[in-house]
């Protein structure tokens, strides 16, 4: 962490220790990335490492789902610590390789599952445009509900803060295997007609 010196677990606080003793007994296991920066605010670590973990672990997507938006959205950030991290459990959860490669490439995929489609143009539109057309928004709700949708807009919401804390505090993963080509022009991630 090059902008905020890295914390010490004998270092740390009451406050902080009992957070850090919630995330690692918890199904995240370790404190990394984001959450050791936001470590140095208690009281905002607290709070949005409960949100991040209704977001990986409780949501009402199906983890394919949820990790193709995380690595869609990291994409769209170019964060390569969350490209890092993620890529390989959207594979591992069933995202196809090729399928994943050319979202690294800021390309969008063809997807042979629907819902998979939905879910990436969702995410892109999203986040590249801040906003969502009918069309797409009314092709989420009838295929994966309400309460998925708000989960799927609070996944792109909570890793856009993800990706945020570490582009701006500069968090590489060391040893990553996923590389995150660097892209200048996401906007062949759109669908044709929605081109920015």
């Amino acid at each position: 962490m090059s902008r905020i010196k890295d914390w010490k677990l004998e270092g740390l606080n009451k406050e902080q220790l009992d957070i850090y003793n919630e995330i690692v007994n918890g199904p995240r296991g370790s404190v990394v990335g984001p959450i050791k920066i936001w470590l140095n605010n208690p009281k905002f670590a607290k709070h949005a490492q409960k949100v991040g973990k209704y977001i990986r672990y409780e949501s009402n997507l199906p983890t394919r789902l949820s990790e193709l938006a995380i690595i869609t959205t990291g994409r769209c950030w170019s964060s390569e610590f969350e490209w890092g991290h993620h890529a390989p459990l959207a594979e591992e959860a069933g995202i196809h390789i090729d399928n994943i490669n050319k979202i690294s490439d800021a390309k969008r995929p063809l997807f042979e599952k629907l819902d998979e489609q939905v879910v990436f143009d969702f995410s892109v539109e999203c986040n590249l445009l801040k906003s969502v057309s009918d069309e797409i928004y009314d092709e989420a709700i009838d295929l994966l509900g309400q309460s998925s949708v708000i989960d799927l807009v609070g996944t792109c919401g909570y890793y856009n803060l993800i990706s945020m804390t570490i582009n701006t505090f500069k968090i590489s993963m060391e040893g990553n295997k996923w590389v995150l080509p660097k892209v200048y022009d996401l906007t062949g991630m759109l669908r044709n007609e929605k081109r920015i």
